[in-house]
């Protein structure tokens, strides 16, 4: 049993530790646990709160990494099944001093992307709050898009609140427009959507923020709040009934990797909802693991414990607008 849910596929990550060089030339890695929904379990987990992670691992030396690092961030794996008939995904990353670093995949026909959508049936759904989604896990494969649709049925169908941060990875798509499509359809079933700006343009046209709130509130019946990520900015804020606000974002003196400071924000705002804290309290918490996410080379590595984010928000105040 646990307080939170989420579906993805985790990978292992080797990050290069030499800066500005590109993956061709690096020689130096460092493996880290990576992807999208792990991230958010990671920090939800680091902040007291149980967890299961569901997905497909191959019976190798990366599915046996994955499962040690799950153990090691106290994520329950009771819904996580290894293969001998497919391998586990990893990926390398490069570091760079300014912007965004690259990545290459090498996912495609991985265990998680055969996932199979039976496991869904087992689970425990009784004591779930919150089940975070991504638009990662069902641009994988076929398979895993049916799988996510099944899980998104079965968390409608026990009424469990969800989020959902579209995550678009083009690369896994077959066109950007069955992309649109698809996330845009995914994220009617969504209770909170958390669309960054840039997504926003790709994914209805628009990068202001009230337009792409409006585009999802309009979209979906269920859609009752959309928080768009305006990076260094912080978050703008609207919700079904017309209220709407901005929390900014807190200073970072160094950034050192950006990837991971979205799902960070995922596993700030969902601990915070979680633990009954208002939208506005939830959305400066998101803001603050974003920040500090930014600040480690690993995907979670800068996801606080709660002492630290304590620490942290003690010493950052900041009030919405």
């Amino acid at each position: 049993m646990s307080e939170f849910l989420t579906i993805g596929e985790p990978i292992a990550l080797f990050g290069s530790e030499e800066v500005d060089k590109s993956l061709k030339d690096a020689t130096h890695f460092q493996k880290f646990l990576a992807g999208a929904e792990v991230n958010v379990t990671v920090g939800v987990s680091r902040l007291g709160h149980s967890t299961q992670y569901i997905t497909r691992l191959g019976k190798d030396p990366f599915g046996e990494f994955i499962v040690d690092q799950l153990a090691e961030n106290e994520i329950g794996t009771d819904y996580i099944h290894q293969t001998t008939d497919y391998w586990t995904a990893f990926q390398l990353k490069d570091r760079v001093s300014q912007g965004d670093p690259s990545i290459f995949y090498f996912r495609k026909g991985s265990a998680a992307a055969h996932f199979d959508a039976n496991v869904l049936d087992t689970i425990d759904f009784s004591e779930v709050k919150l089940a975070h989604l991504s638009g990662i896990f069902p641009a994988i494969s076929p398979t895993a898009l049916t799988a996510f649709r099944h899980f998104v049925e079965l968390l409608e169908e026990h009424h469990i609140p969800t989020t959902f941060d579209p995550n678009l990875r083009p690369q896994l798509w077959a066109s950007q427009e069955e992309m649109v499509t698809t996330i845009n359809e995914l994220a009617t079933h969504a209770d909170i959507i958390l669309p960054g700006i840039n997504e926003g343009e790709i994914l209805m046209g628009s990068r202001d923020p009230e337009e792409i709130a409006d585009f999802y509130l309009t979209n979906s019946e269920k859609t009752q709040t959309v928080i768009v990520k305006l990076g260094t900015e912080g978050a703008y804020v609207k919700q079904k009934n017309g209220h709407s606000f901005i929390v900014p974002g807190f200073y970072v003196a160094e950034i050192v990797d950006t990837v991971g400071a979205g799902d960070g924000f995922a596993a700030g705002l969902v601990t915070a909802l979680i633990e009954g804290k208002s939208l506005e309290e939830a959305v400066i918490r998101a803001n603050a693991i974003g920040a500090l996410a930014v600040q480690s080379p690993g995907d979670n590595d800068g996801y606080p414990t709660s002492e630290e984010l304590e620490k942290f928000l003690a010493e950052n105040k900041v009030e919405s607008k």
